[in-house]
């Protein structure tokens, strides 16, 4: 039961722990995609952590995640008259989360702001308990304020600021609860402020800190790991009060773009890659810089209880065909609802159906399908296999390029009535969409996705995986068995241009060909994919799994 006060001065875990699981941690993520109501998450990287969060639950596990209460979240996706993408920013409400009575103050930009802290308490969600720090307190200056507001704010010292209420808040926020962690771990290099906070603590013991500090990253190529100018992280407060020569000789790069993630990699005992693909590409990207720790792989996984729809699975264990197909064909209909309400479209839940919903980035290839026009109006204008095709994910509200992808679409869905385009792509509208597709596709260009995770929860619902061969995919498709695989082109050496028209030929030939004919043809043999694809996620890519792993791989 929920103890009415708690004592938040000297913290104690809430439950009895698994003695399998006794190693204290403390988990650092910017983002959480706990629940619907909780909106302080933008896309793959909070749906993980979301995920670890309840898993760590489930087991018991000696772990307290640690992120920010973003006061407005990531954005609202709303519309312009015309129907475009609108980004809008709303208060948020939590009348669940406790007040701590805890606040402090930490050194921003050589000032010292205040924080409060929120607690979640575990049986809220079924998360491990969770405590989320604001800057949005009366004390604090205008700016000051802003820090906790927007998620992955676009200015860069708001940004550096952000990383440092996560960092230097969270580690001090551990000591001002005289609660104790031998692991801290970072979900991306975001969090990387709390090393220098412990090494100012520990009197510049880098063994020390090295003993404590497990890093997670989730970026496949140089590009995209952070780099700031390293006078203005000096200059924001970032290295709580070591030189900027100092960090120089520990971050071990000669010029003055500090790098994130290579420092978080030099500072740590241990890092991990988020598949095994992953894994390989990552020990080779930082095979060039010395001094970096040991990089392994702990594959992604979602949380089968809250992803997974149970009827359809005890339907698939009772081998009752009828109720399984009866089952699948009212979670679609229950999803066509919300297309009719978004776009006035009316959808058939006799017709086969795609989805293709994610973050929007330009390496996730959102519009691959319509490069190739008239092959597209042949698959949406088929009368012997009839399709309907539906696009759903937030484009960075800065990535212009992102939201004329998004826009395009749009547009481009106006001349159909089997096509949609759907806003407010959060945890709800995911779930739905899983559970009342038919195929899920996933084309980002190799080896450019770290992991992904939306087809797991898809295969969690009976929704069958096309996919190029990246991230967690090959580590699950069996092709033609669980779900469908686009052969992989030659990444190394063929042009951006030819990949692309090599992937689209591959998933047009292979949704023509095999996909189209099964699912209305041969329907005893497209359930049998679904049916292997649920028994599978199950087994491999429940979180359960992961959450185990990083415990005896990472954290031991």
């Amino acid at each position: 039961m929920k103890r009415d006060i708690m004592d938040f001065k000297n913290f104690t875990m809430p439950f009895s722990i698994n003695p399998e699981y006794s190693k204290k941690v403390a988990y650092f993520s910017m983002e959480f995609a706990i629940d619907q109501a909780l909106k302080i998450y933008s896309g793959g990287l909070g749906f993980l952590a979301g995920s670890h969060m309840r898993s760590a639950y489930n087991l018991k596990q000696d772990l307290v995640g640690i992120g920010i209460l973003w006061k407005f979240g990531y954005y609202d996706q709303a519309r312009n008259h015309d129907q475009t993408l609108q980004p809008t920013w709303t208060k948020k409400m939590y009348s669940f989360l406790q007040d701590t009575g805890i606040k402090f103050q930490i050194e921003i930009h050589s000032a010292p702001v205040w924080v409060k802290v929120w607690y979640l308490d575990p049986e809220t969600f079924h998360t491990a308990p969770m405590f989320l720090l604001s800057t949005d307190v009366p004390e604090n200056d205008h700016v000051s304020k802003t820090i906790c507001h927007r998620l992955y704010d676009a200015n860069e010292s708001t940004k550096l600021a952000q990383y440092i209420l996560l960092g230097k808040g969270g580690a001090k926020l551990l000591d001002m609860m005289n609660f104790e962690r031998d692991v801290y771990h970072l979900n991306e290099a975001h969090g990387l402020p709390a090393a220098f906070y412990l090494l100012k603590k520990f009197g510049g013991d880098l063994e020390k800190i090295r003993e404590k500090l497990v890093f997670t990253t989730h970026t496949p190529e140089e590009a995209g790991n952070e780099k700031h100018n390293l006078h203005l992280c000096h200059d924001m407060s970032y290295f709580s009060g070591l030189t900027t020569e100092e960090v120089k000789s520990i971050e071990g790069v000669e010029d003055d773009r500090f790098n994130h993630s290579l420092c978080a990699l030099r500072m740590a005992r241990v890092a991990n890659g988020v598949s095994q693909l992953h894994g390989v590409v990552s020990r080779e990207m930082w095979s060039k810089y010395s001094k970096i720790c040991e990089i392994k792989a702990i594959t992604n996984a979602q949380e089968f209880k809250y992803w997974a729809d149970k009827p359809l699975y005890d339907a698939k264990d009772e081998n009752d065909d009828m109720l399984f197909d009866f089952r699948k064909k009212h979670l679609k209909k229950r999803m066509f609802r919300i297309v009719a309400d978004q776009t006035g479209n009316l959808f058939d839940p006799n017709v086969f159906t795609i989805v293709w919903a994610r973050r929007f980035a330009g390496y996730k290839r959102a519009d691959l399908l319509l490069h190739d026009k008239e092959r597209f109006e042949r698959l949406l204008n088929n009368p012997k296999y009839p399709v309907q095709i539906i696009w759903a994910g937030k484009p960075y509200p800065m990535d212009y390029s992102a939201i004329s992808t998004f826009n395009t679409l749009v547009e481009e869905s106006k001349y159909y009535k089997n096509m949609a385009v759907l806003t407010g792509y959060e945890l709800a509208l995911s779930k739905s969409l899983k559970q009342g597709s038919d195929l899920w596709l996933n084309n980002p260009r190799v080896p450019r996705e770290a992991s992904g995770t939306s087809g797991m929860t898809a295969s969690m619902n009976g929704s069958v995986n096309l996919s190029t061969d990246d991230g967690w995919i090959p580590e699950f498709a069996k092709n033609g068995v669980n779900g469908f695989v686009v052969p992989q082109a030659d990444y190394k050496n063929d042009s951006v241009y030819d990949q692309d028209n090599f992937d689209l030929e591959n998933l047009y030939n292979i949704l023509e060909n095999e996909i189209l004919p099964m699912y209305y043809d041969r329907p005893d043999e497209w359930r049998k994919i679904q049916h292997n694809a649920m028994e599978d996620v199950k087994r491999d890519f429940n979180s359960d799994r992961m959450a185990d792993e990083y415990y005896k791989q990472i954290y031991a």
